[in-house]
């Protein structure tokens, strides 16, 4: 399960920091790798529960960034 989603009862309590959004951004990378790879594989039907996790992941990666004020936002450079 992905590493965004935590048990109800810690839910809340978690700490979002760098550490927690670089696994969350390595996690995804390897969804994206795996959903490739079945695709290319012609087994697209099995790659659908890696699709469901990624679209999680980015959703709340968006939630996140939403909520964050823009003072606190690192701008590419």
């Amino acid at each position: 399960m992905s590493v965004a989603f935590v048990p109800e009862r810690l839910r809340g309590k978690a700490e979002v920091n760098q550490e927690t959004l670089q696994r969350l951004l390595e996690e995804n990378d390897q969804l994206i790798r795996c959903i490739v790879e079945y695709q290319s594989k012609g087994r697209a039907s099995d790659c659908v529960q890696y699709q469901h996790i990624l679209h999680r992941n980015l959703i709340y990666l968006a939630t996140i960034a939403d909520a964050t004020p823009p003072s606190t936002q690192k701008t590419a450079e």
